[in-house]
């Protein structure tokens, strides 16, 4: 079934006829002497989200029965679109809402109703009991990646719209949940923001080495460094970083990393170290790594900027732990 076209006009009842108004071929009444005008028909939807699944709904009538789609509806006359988006959700879920901004503006051809634009809203939920209702025969939540097809091109469109537009946001999200222990940063691999700075750091080591040896040999908190060779203080920088590289990727268990600073504390207080400098070299290792993320220039966008932060937590959880352990050796 197709959208149907006039035969007569609703005024007189004379045939209608096809006349050109400009360059544009409309319905015409020569009767009345009127042209018919058929404008986009203006469709409202709502993307409602709980833990990043999608509130769908499924269809009862034609077109479309019995597939799923957001919530959607037509505007009324006299009702803004943002009511009817509001009067949609809530006739076809049972849910109160309110607007939280537009996802996406898409025009459309249909074969049932002809021309539509469809307003897609993000709306968050005020109130109300989820339950089918109007012409919906059920209502789920889908996860977002997941959805079942369509009913509409442009609900599947907004989707990806609003996925993309969330996308950095809940990669954030996902990567500061791994972050808040340092269980997580131990365990998991590949999963953090910072993971790129790491390779970086990684394959750069000896570029960063080269500034902490300079430094130590010539710091006033660690004076006998001095009289260690370079190509020695470059082993103990390797070391060192490579304990923090190795447990960043995951290939490395707070157990083993608790021996080896344990260990490194033992040792060097018999070979009459002060705890102060061992404290100090550790905080320099931690300072030009942390400065060499930062020379990488990663400040354009909002995930970046997130990027090199997490990285300076996961520095900061690394190195409060090396540095208690050295001491728990040294005592």
């Amino acid at each position: 079934m197709s959208k149907r076209k006039r035969k007569y006009c609703p005024f007189c009842g004379a045939g209608i006829i096809k006349r050109k108004e400009g360059d544009v071929l409309r319905e015409y009444c020569p009767s009345c002497q009127t042209f018919f005008y058929d404008n986009p028909l203006p469709v409202v939807s709502c993307i409602l989200l709980k833990e990043r699944e999608v509130l769908l709904v499924k269809r009862g009538n034609q077109p479309y029965k019995g597939k799923w789609c957001l919530p959607s509806g037509f505007a009324e006359t006299g009702e803004s679109i943002q009511a009817a988006a509001l009067r949609e959700l809530e006739e076809e879920t049972g849910l109160q809402g309110k607007i939280t901004g537009l996802v996406d503006a898409d025009s459309t051809k249909n074969y049932f109703y002809g021309d539509l634009i469809f307003h897609t809203f993000e709306v968050e939920p005020t109130g109300g009991t989820l339950k089918a209702g109007d012409d919906a025969v059920d209502v789920k939540y889908f996860p977002i990646h997941h959805t079942p097809l369509l009913a509409f091109k442009s609900n599947t469109e907004a989707i990806n719209t609003f996925i993309k537009a969330k996308s950095e946001f809940w990669a954030i999200i996902d990567s500061f949940s791994l972050s808040v222990s340092s269980k997580n940063i131990a365990k998991h691999h590949s999963n953090f923001l910072s993971d790129i700075l790491v390779e970086v750091i990684e394959k750069n080591a000896e570029l960063i080495s080269d500034h902490w040896v300079k430094d130590v040999i010539i710091n006033k908190s660690t004076p006998s460094y001095n009289l260690i060779s370079p190509k020695e203080l470059s082993r103990r920088f390797n070391d060192d970083a490579g304990q923090y590289i190795s447990w960043l990727t995951g290939n490395y268990s707070y157990e083993k990393m608790k021996k080896y600073y344990r260990n490194l504390g033992a040792m060097r207080k018999k070979e009459g170290y002060a705890l102060s400098e061992l404290i100090s070299a550790l905080s320099l290792i931690r300072k030009y790594i942390w400065e060499f993320a930062l020379a990488q220039g990663m400040w354009n966008k909002t995930i970046d900027i997130y990027r090199t932060l997490e990285l300076e937590r996961r520095m900061m959880l690394f190195f409060d732990k090396a540095s208690y352990n050295v001491c728990k050796g040294y005592e």
